[in-house]
C-alpha cells in the first residue's frame, strides 16, 4: 500500500520550473523526492562529483596502507625509509587528485 495517499498539483512559469529542474539535476533527486525534503525542512545536498567515489576508494587503500606501516613500525620499533617516502608519494598523489577533483 502506498504511503502516500494525497496528490497535490503545482504551477510554475518556465523560469521556476526551469530553476526547479537544475536544482533537481544538481541533487540527483526527482522533483517529488526533492520537494519533499523541502517540505520536510532539509537542504538537499548537491550530488558528489563522479570522481567522488574514485577517490574514496584512492584514500581508503592509503589508509590501509597507513594502518600497515603503523602496525610494522610498532612490531619492529621502526618503519623503513622507503615505507615512509612510499607513504608520503601515496598522500601526495591523493591530495593532487582532490584539487584536481574540485
Amino acid at each position: 500500500m502506498r504511503t502516500r495517499n494525497r496528490c497535490i498539483g503545482l504551477w510554475l512559469n518556465d523560469a521556476e520550473r526551469e530553476r526547479l529542474l537544475r536544482q533537481c539535476a544538481a541533487t540527483g533527486l526527482n522533483a517529488n523526492a526533492y520537494l519533499r525534503k523541502l517540505i520536510a525542512g532539509e537542504s538537499p545536498r548537491p550530488r558528489p562529483p563522479d570522481a567522488y567515489a574514485a577517490l574514496l576508494r584512492e584514500l581508503s587503500a592509503i589508509g590501509n596502507n597507513v594502518n600497515q606501516l603503523a602496525h610494522r613500525a610498532n612490531a619492529r620499533g621502526e618503519a623503513t625509509r622507503a615505507e615512509i617516502h612510499a607513504a608520503a608519494e601515496l598522500v601526495r598523489q591523493a591530495y593532487q587528485s582532490v584539487q584536481e577533483a574540485v
